[in-house]
């Protein structure tokens, strides 16, 4: 068998690289795999603030025109309605390709630092394992932000609810770290990969470069929802879901792929 056509072990079962995860379309390059079919959310599980795990309030997250979108045209208000769309599967060791762009305004009364605010979340708890009126996962976020045309405002960032990161081998427990992106205003599409090995090296890539770089992701033992999934008192994180953000700016995505990596 050819190095191409060898199948991916997925923690949740075997996928072909040359077919995507829901048996759909073919992937367009060898080893990736699209998580999305294109069509609609199968395989996917939203988790909104006030809501159970797949109950998706106000058609937040939806697909149209083969795009996944997060949009909030349902919503009278975002009254602190924070939503993530979780993958069907956990994953280790892996490199994750997003294209995406913010669209349009942001739901009325949604927090001001939420504005052209998304992102991916890596190394997540389960959306089932999640409280009810649970914001965010436990998880490392992948930080997308869109600029307002005027000021700098770096994509591809770092965020840690939950959690924390090393950087150089010093713990760091700052909610939010900055990579060294350029800013992209407006609708344009941006691509932000990135590159995770466990418990080991993680790597952000805007459009092809690499933008941060941290280790060792683990848990906030002073966080009461991180603090109920330690076991046996080791604090470090090894694998988990991949979740799709939802903080009150409407935001598509167009490619969600995956490469998994040898262990």
């Amino acid at each position: 068998m050819s190095l191409a056509l060898a199948p991916i072990l997925f923690l949740g079962g075997v996928v072909t690289p040359d077919r995507d995860a829901s048996g759909g379309e073919p992937a367009r390059e060898g080893g990736w795999v699209s998580l999305f079919n294109g069509k609609d959310l199968e395989g996917w599980t939203p988790k909104i603030k006030g809501y159970a795990a797949g109950e998706n309030y106000g058609d937040t997250f939806r697909v149209e025109n083969g795009r996944l979108k997060v949009a909030y045209d349902k919503y009278p208000k975002f009254d602190g309605h924070f939503g993530h769309l979780f993958f069907k599967d956990k994953f280790r060791n892996y490199r994750l390709r997003v294209e995406y762009r913010f669209v349009g305004d942001q739901c009325p009364e949604g927090p001001g630092w939420a504005i052209r605010n998304s992102g991916v979340m890596i190394h997540c708890q389960s959306p089932q394992s999640m409280g009810k009126d649970q914001e965010f996962p436990v998880s490392v976020e992948v930080q997308y932000l869109g600029g307002d045309g005027k000021k700098t405002r770096p994509t591809g960032n770092v965020c840690t609810p939950g959690t924390h990161i090393e950087m150089g081998g010093k713990l760091i427990t700052q909610h939010c770290i900055d990579s060294k992106s350029k800013t992209y205003h407006g609708d344009q599409w941006v691509t932000v990969e990135v590159e995770v090995h466990g418990n080991g090296k993680i790597k952000h890539l805007v459009n092809g470069e690499v933008v941060l770089e941290y280790e060792k992701p683990q848990y906030d033992d002073g966080d009461k929802d991180a603090k109920a999934l330690i076991q046996g008192g080791d604090r470090m994180i090894h694998e988990g879901y991949i979740a799709l953000q939802a903080e009150s700016h409407p935001i598509e995505f167009r490619k969600v792929e995956i490469l998994v990596l040898d262990k």
